[in-house]
């Protein structure tokens, strides 16, 4: 059988390049849960916190963060609604750059991502840290959209989108792992899309929190 090959925005894609059951839609569909917040530069910090090496907060201003080194990623995008953007090009702080600036107990395992209105998604450090991974702040060469997550959201590419949290106020260090928003209302606790794993019922033993 012939493989389907097609072009996105320049960039060769192969089916293959798709998890199971998705589709490349027309345009670039946007989702998110409740409003677009208002940025205020002045007002706005990002936090990491919980089990730090220190013990203490580590807390940035937007002026701060804004400073950060920035690198960007090439990376397609999985939402569980089936859909997926295929070539995205962000730019943004790599995880471990954060990680460097405050740096995590030896004993995390987890970090919880939160967001504005205090909405929160769970992930393994192995996928906070993959080298996928990035806090973006640039979408195709241009400032993230409000809608897409203006000031900053972080990119999860090899998990399903709901991983990839909008608005981004800080990192929580885990030592145990606890479900987030969305992991609490009965989605899967890793998110995998080449597994399929959308839903908590679909949990194996040691997928979820103890």
């Amino acid at each position: 059988m012939a493989q389907d090959v097609r072009q996105v925005r320049g960039v060769i894609v192969e089916e293959s390049r798709l998890p199971p059951g998705q589709y490349v839609p027309r345009g670039r569909p946007v989702i998110h849960y409740g409003r677009v917040p208002q940025f205020k530069p002045e007002s706005w910090d990002f936090r990491v916190f919980g089990a730090t090496a220190s013990g203490e907060e580590h807390r940035f201003t937007w002026n701060e963060f804004e400073s950060l080194p920035r690198t960007t990623r090439l990376a397609d995008f999985h939402c569980v609604t089936k859909f997926s953007l295929m070539a995205n090009e962000w730019r943004g702080v790599a995880p471990a750059t954060i990680m460097a600036a405050a740096p995590p107990d030896p004993g995390v395992h987890h970090v919880m991502i939160w967001a504005e209105y205090g909405y929160s998604a769970n992930l393994r450090m192995s996928d906070f840290a993959a080298p996928d991974t990035l806090l973006a702040m640039e979408l195709d060469e241009k400032p993230l959209s409000p809608d897409r997550g203006f000031p900053l959201r972080i990119v999860v590419p090899h998990l399903y989108a709901w991983k990839s949290v909008k608005w981004v106020r800080g990192i929580e260090y885990l030592l145990e792992d606890r479900r987030g928003f969305w992991e609490e209302r009965g989605y899967h606790n890793i998110a995998d899309p080449w597994r399929e794993q959308r839903y908590s019922y679909q949990e194996e033993p040691g997928e979820g929190p103890p």
